[in-house]
């Protein structure tokens, strides 16, 4: 079909505003004083016509806009200026090609009845979108997507910046930004939106945490069932569902409200951003942006069949992310989200994508990976991976560059693992207490460069680690079959929800052996939101479709659970009052000016750690103070019964932690620690104590 035939005869406003050749870059849609310019990337495109709409409610375009190949294409960016055009307004897309069954054998999914989406567009308007429109034959312009032309220009940032914390100084919360604020409970004036996050500031300032790090907030299509957002529509555009005015230009001044609010309290923003995939899908669709713009020079493609698509994502399709025009696409949206809006990281969901290569390969020195590491604008940011992907790719303590970091998943196996009281395993837990020498020192990396966590949003909460066997995802209506099956947890007992006092008293102190190990430990820190409190999916440990209350922050659970939450509270500022927790480098067992080693390891008897035992489930360590700060001793019992641990004799301790009591007695603040008198310390099953020595004690 030509570009003659596709437009349609009574279309106004032809000349409604100046075309102009314009400029080929930067791409997407940038406005000035006196008009927008427009660029699009299509190398395989005989013709483009872009569709300008007065309201994102229009069902026709007031103008389309023809590009010609000769006056409005550079090599294979196609350009034009509208002169005269003013934000808010909305566009899309017509591209042709080489079109059939031939055309796509060899890769090219051109459809000139189908209506795109800009990849760089600042914003997208669902109101009149039918995903299954996307999907079939025909002409789908009534039910399209709409891009939205914003300027943002001029907000008053207040002097504000990212913050650039050091990272070993943080303490991250994972959270997701609708599920956060949007039970009834919340008391929030807008709930599941940015604004409504920025409600909830002062919780998270009580909590002690440094960092969020929000899962996906570009835009995603919320009409599936797809609550998580792990499916990118549009990388440069705020998710139009947490706003109060979608796609209007005011939605980037929400996110803007938003991260400086949470600066204001000197809470950092980390974004968890897909690269990996998008939300096209495979070859059954649906067509809106890349694969129609350009479909071979942004997914991988099976090579005996170019009409389908190679899957290392596990979602369908797989960006070439080291391809020049897709790396270009993905830093270009990085500096943007840090330039415009003042995101202070990155975590990269399925980071491994991000080092592969032609034909999937994994490279060694993946181009898209180094120059984000190396780009100026993101010389301060935090960039952390989830060093592996749904194609067996594991690259945990060996992904390149040298100051990302990584989701440390041994950290969270072995402590699981040791936790719940798997024997032998005395070893690898010192090495995560230590910040994990192991993965990380030989590269010259610190233990900075491993985010620690027990639980993130993918799998079990922290309470139904401790309440679950196994898991139990039957409401997402997959017959149990989704989520992992291997999930190293441990129901203290019974299976699910009980009334039985001493399970429910094991599976709180199991959360507190959990919570100590992990801000006790070198490296970052990360918590799933809820945790603190105990919040439950009722055993399903893939609640990505879940918008009710399986997936919603309850906030009930503070005052319910407060006993827990003071706890966590503690801790965080426990680590943040000790500098030898938080200290970005690995111990070495070398004695300070006193005479005492960093860290010093135990058994039940001092200096006599068995690490050789195969059924070894308790040992311990003393973490020398730094600059005058008081020495820690740290005691940890998987076994099921009570052991007598010795402490040092001459020493003056004070108790800190308990695990194993009841709130408020589990965690003392400053100056309320309870003197230890005896030269030992009977420690419960399935429990951890630390002490501290008391003031005045320094060696």
């Amino acid at each position: 079909m030509s570009v003659s035939q596709l437009r349609r005869p009574d279309a106004v406003g032809e000349t409604r505003h100046r075309s102009e050749p314009g400029r080929n870059h930067p791409l997407g849609a940038t406005p000035d004083d006196d008009g927008v310019n427009f660029a699009f990337f299509s190398e395989h495109a005989t013709g483009v016509e872009l569709l300008i709409f007065e309201n994102a409610g229009d069902a026709e375009p007031v103008q389309t806009v023809t590009l010609d190949p000769d006056r409005n294409r550079s090599f294979a960016v196609w350009h034009v200026y509208l002169r005269g055009l003013r934000a808010p307004a909305f566009y899309a897309l017509r591209v042709f090609g080489p079109e059939g069954d031939e055309a796509r054998g060899q890769g090219r999914r051109f459809d000139s009845t189908k209506v795109l989406t800009d990849p760089y567009a600042r914003g997208l308007d669902r109101g009149r979108w039918d995903r299954g429109a996307a999907c079939r034959p025909g002409d789908n312009l009534a039910t399209s997507l709409r891009c939205a032309v914003g300027d943002e220009r001029g907000y008053d940032w207040a002097g504000d910046q990212p913050l650039n914390r050091p990272m070993s100084e943080l303490v991250i919360y994972e959270m997701h930004v609708g599920g956060f604020t949007r039970s009834p409970g919340a008391g929030v004036a807008r709930p599941g939106t940015f604004a409504a996050v920025a409600e909830k500031v002062p919780y998270l300032t009580s909590l002690g945490v440094t960092a969020v790090e929000l899962m996906p907030v570009f835009d995603f299509d919320h009409t599936t069932n797809n609550f998580w957002g792990y499916s990118t529509a549009g990388f440069f555009a705020p998710h139009s569902g947490y706003c109060v005015e979608p796609a209007s230009g005011a939605h980037v001044t929400e996110f803007r409200d938003m991260v400086k609010a949470l600066h204001a309290a000197g809470i950092e923003v980390i974004l968890d951003v897909v690269f990996n995939h998008t939300d096209e899908g495979n070859q059954l669709g649906p067509l809106f942006s890349w694969a129609g713009l350009d479909n071979p020079n942004y997914y991988y493609l099976h090579q005996a069949d170019k009409r389908y698509y190679d899957d290392y994502s596990g979602c369908g399709n797989t960006l070439m992310t080291n391809h020049p025009i897709v790396t270009k696409m993905i830093v270009e949206c990085l500096e943007y989200w840090v330039r415009e809006m003042h995101v202070d990281g990155f975590r990269f969901d399925e980071a491994a994508v991000l080092t592969r290569g032609p034909g999937g390969a994994i490279l060694d020195e993946p181009p898209v990976v180094w120059q984000i590491e190396l780009s100026d604008t993101l010389a301060t940011t935090k960039i952390i991976a989830e060093a592996w992907d749904a194609a067996g790719a594991y690259e945990v303590g060996n992904y390149p560059g040298y100051r990302w970091a990584e989701w440390n998943g041994r950290f969270r196996d072995t402590v699981r693992r040791f936790v719940r009281g798997d024997p032998g395993l005395l070893g690898e837990v010192a090495g995560c207490l230590g910040g994990s020498a192991g993965l990380y020192q030989a590269r010259s990396h610190r233990p900075s460069n491993g985010v620690n966590f027990v639980t993130c949003h993918d799998g079990f909460t922290l309470a139904d680690l401790v309440a679950y066997d196994h898991k139990h995802n039957e409401a997402n209506g997959e017959g149990n079959r989704d989520g992992n099956d291997d999930n190293l947890s441990w129901n203290c007992g019974h299976e699910g929800d009980t009334t039985d006092p001493g399970i429910q008293a094991l599976r709180t102190r199991q959360m507190k052996n959990f919570a100590t190990l992990l801000l006790l430990s070198r490296g970052v820190p990360m918590i799933t939101a809820g945790d603190e409190v105990a919040r439950s999916q009722q055993g399903n440990n893939n609640a990505y479709c879940q918008d009710n209350p399986i997936g919603w922050f309850d906030w009930s659970l503070p005052a319910q659970n407060a006993g827990l939450l003071r706890f966590w509270t503690g801790l965080i500022a426990l680590r943040r009052r000790h500098r030898a927790l938080r200290l970005d480098e690995f111990w070495t067992g070398l004695p300070d000016e006193r005479g005492v080693p960093d860290v010093a390891w135990h058994g039940t008897e001092l200096g006599a750690p068995d690490w050789n035992d195969p059924q070894g489930r308790a040992f311990g360590c003393t973490i020398a103070g730094l600059d005058g700060e008081p020495d820690l001793h740290l005691m940890m019992n998987m076994h099921d019964q009570p052991l007598e641990f010795r402490l040092a004799p001459g020493r003056r301790w004070g108790r800190v932690v308990d695990t194993a009591l009841d709130s408020p007695y589990d965690i003392a603040g400053l100056g309320g620690e309870q003197a230890v008198t005896t030269d030992g310390y009977l420690v419960t099953a399935h429990s951890v104590v630390l002490l501290r020595t008391l003031s005045g004690e320094t060696s």
